[in-house]
């Protein structure tokens, strides 16, 4: 297509609506205070720069080890605890960033118990006699983030496995390739790299792990020159420099992948039998699944449940219920309005825009590259437009669940794009061609085809930003109508006075909350699978 249609118009309506907080962050930062800027960028922000280079390349290096290391055992291999692995690998996606950090600090420091009990053991007497990592450190922050960030690769990764026609490998066993290199990897690259992206963004705009452990990196510059230098225009130009790198990775992927194609030209499909493999790699293989597992739930999970245990938390059961059900209501609602609008804007982008019209929708998912507090305040400032603009009074919504619900999309909107872009790539374009031939509209088309071939890569958008939504601070703690508490807030609330242990239970229902539908996406996706492999 090459102009606009009943489609495309709509839909770039949408994606300027979505666009429009994050042109205010521009305004801000363009027609603001610019004499803090030559400062900074003689200062602090080679430091805030490098270090946040550093913190994506760690990140986004141990994630892509964990996530497609594991999400490849358990599809191709049979192993002992590999049908637990295959759900329970996606458990840390339920944890907190931010709760993680405050854990493993409270576990690994000095006064904490593993150092006090090698000092009970080899009788040390001070820090001076023994060494022992930091992991309030750019290291440990690294591992922290890809303990928990790792699931978007593994999640999107393992759904792309389970739908690889067993005629790629017999057609590698023939040549003498190996499969993973040869077949796997090729063909799950769009899933891998739409995870990476994901973790990478999640990477940039984390505050709460960096903050706590003193890393001096961008998203803790626009809070430090905001907050503590009174700028807002300082911290909006330095939020800018972190969309242009979310963009910049962005479309360096989309042209790396523009002319791959990643279906197969023929219907059947039948899936591979999973491989009896030696005791040895038995063990080699569970220990791999084992590892990210414990360190990015198991350890967490008991510190929190060791607090609760001993009486350390605040539990009040009814207010904790209540504050449950809301954030759970408020992660639904936002989370299917975000998987529609993803579903719609894709599928568009793909199959009824133009080049200017696809880079309009690419814009409208770039809002995740900024931190929380920001897009927050680009979201105001965009809704204080409107009400000057039309003249009818908004205020009343500012911090009300509407506008909540739309800095949600604005943050989130990333996700499930990634996830259904990761999908359409798979899908033969003959099948349009074919049921547009039949005379079908194209409304019953995305009904008939695109969407049930579509339908894992949903479930698996929408249950990754339903999570992400239980978890999100900063923006709820801005935009929150009054009286309004999310399990997110409420935890904040001690855990920013340093009393962990006082937010404990209720960071476990977080955690808890989070289980159930990561447990049933697991389930669905390998469900749907074997149908769509059939």
């Amino acid at each position: 297509m090459s102009s606009w249609n009943i489609w495309s118009v709509p839909v770039g309506i949408i994606s300027l609506v979505i666009i429009s907080p994050v042109l205010a962050i521009f305004y801000s930062a363009l027609l603001g205070d610019t004499t803090l800027w030559p400062h900074l960028f003689s200062t602090v922000l080679p430091r805030y720069l490098l270090n946040t280079l550093l913190l994506m390349l760690g990140v986004g290096s141990l994630s892509l080890l964990f996530g497609i290391s594991t999400a490849w055992l358990v599809s191709r291999y049979e192993f002992p605890g590999r049908s637990i692995f295959e759900w329970a690998l996606l458990l840390p996606a339920a944890v907190p960033a931010y709760i993680i950090a405050y854990t493993y600090t409270d576990l690994l420091e000095y006064a904490g118990p593993v150092q006090g009990y090698l000092r009970e053991i080899f009788n040390w007497q001070n820090s001076q006699d023994y060494w022992f990592p930091n992991i309030r450190s750019l290291e440990g922050a690294i591992l922290v983030m890809s303990s928990v960030l790792y699931p978007y690769v593994y999640l999107l990764t393992r759904a792309s496995f389970m739908t690889l026609p067993i005629s790629y490998f017999q057609t590698s066993a023939i040549y003498g390739r190996k499969p993973f290199f040869a077949v796997a990897l090729p063909l799950a690259r769009p899933a891998i790299i739409a995870g990476l992206a994901l973790v990478l963004m999640e990477t940039i705009s984390d505050f709460g792990t960096v903050d706590y452990f003193a890393i001096e990196t961008l998203t803790l510059g626009v809070f430090n020159v905001w907050l503590g230098m009174n700028s807002l225009s300082g911290a909006a130009q330095i939020s800018s420099i972190l969309f242009f790198i979310v963009v910049i990775l962005l479309t360096l992927e989309l042209i790396a992948r523009r002319n791959q194609r990643f279906y197969e030209k023929h219907s059947r499909q039948e899936s591979i039998d999973l491989e009896e493999i030696s005791n040895f790699k038995k063990i080699l293989f569970f220990i791999t699944c084992l590892i990210p597992l414990i360190l990015g739930f198991v350890i967490p999970v008991s510190v929190l449940l060791n607090f609760v245990l001993k009486g350390y938390a605040v539990v009040n059961i009814s207010e904790v219920v209540d504050t449950a059900i809301t954030s759970i209501s408020i992660s639904f609602v936002a989370s299917t309005t975000i998987m529609l609008l993803s579903f719609l804007m894709v599928v568009v982008a793909t199959y009824k825009s133009n080049t200017f019209q696809k880079s309009l929708i690419f814009l409208a998912s770039c809002g995740y590259a900024f931190p929380g507090t920001i897009l927050a305040v680009g979201v105001v400032v965009f809704v204080g437009w409107l009400n000057d603009i039309f003249y009818f009074h908004m205020s009343y919504f500012i911090g009300g669940f509407l506008v909540l619900i739309f800095a949600y999309t604005l943050r989130f909107l990333a996700i499930g794009n990634g996830s259904i872009r990761s999908g359409i790539t798979r899908i033969n374009p003959n099948l349009i061609d074919a049921s547009r031939t039949m005379g079908r509209s194209f409304l019953t088309t995305m009904k008939k085809v695109i969407l049930p071939l579509t339908y894992t890569n949903i479930l698996v958008g929408g249950i990754l930003v339903f999570v992400d939504i239980l978890k999100e601070l900063p923006i709820t703690l801005l935009l929150r109508p009054f009286n309004f508490e999310t399990l997110a807030t409420y935890v904040y609330q001690y855990a920013s006075d340093e009393m962990l242990e006082e937010s404990s239970f209720a960071a476990l229902i977080i955690v808890l909350a989070g289980l159930g539908p990561v447990i049933f996406l697991s389930r669905t996706i390998k469900k749907y699978s074997r149908k769509q492999i059939n």
